[in-house]
This record gives structure tokens, sequence and C-alpha cells, in this order.
């Protein structure tokens, strides 16, 4: 079987649906966390919201490329992640980072 993009995706969201504790749903645009995106696809790529510290450090070492501001929904700074093998990992942080409550709100 090959392993194309959308597969890779596909297993990734069925990953994350597994864990109870994870809240995520799918949805046409993607993976969202208590109702908000955190990763979706792109073409062949993952996408993902993360804070802008670790999406700079990602950009810097060439693991991600920087996606242009548009999407107003995010918390930090959207990514693009061409390997599927660290799909898995940022997605994780993409899903804590987005999930968590707001300093002062819900904490």
């Amino acid at each position: 079987m090959t392993d194309t993009p959308v597969a890779s995706f596909e297993l990734l969201a069925a990953q994350l649906l597994e864990d109870p504790d994870l809240d995520v749903s799918v949805t046409a645009t993607g993976l969202h966390v208590h109702g908000r995106l955190f990763a979706y696809l792109d073409g062949t790529d993952l996408v993902v919201d993360l804070p802008t510290d670790r999406a700079d450090d990602l950009i810097g070492r060439e693991v991600a490329s920087a996606v242009p501001a548009g999407r107003s929904e995010a918390k930090g700074a959207w990514v693009r992640i061409a390997d599927s093998e660290d799909w898995p990992e940022l997605a994780g942080e993409s899903h804590q980072f987005v999930g968590e409550p707001a300093v002062g709100h819900d904490s």
C-alpha cells in the first residue's frame, strides 16, 4: 500500500481520536479541539498552530515552513510540516497548545 498524505492524515486523525482525553473532532476543515482548528492537511503537508517561539524554532531548523498570515483563528503561528514522520509529535503539540484554556479564564 502506498503511503499518501491523505492516508497519513487519516491515520493521524484516528490516533488522536482514540485517546478519550483529547476532545478531538474531525471536520471537513481539519482537526479541532474544543471547537478550535489546530491542524489540517494542505496539499501534501500538515499545517499546525503552534506557539510562536516553537514555530520559529522549527522554521529555523528547516523542519517547518511559515504559513502566511490570514487564518484569524490562529492562537500562535501556523506552520507547514512536509515530513509525515513529524506529524504525530507536532499535531500533539498543537492539540495541547490550542486546547489549553486561556490564562485567567478556565484555568
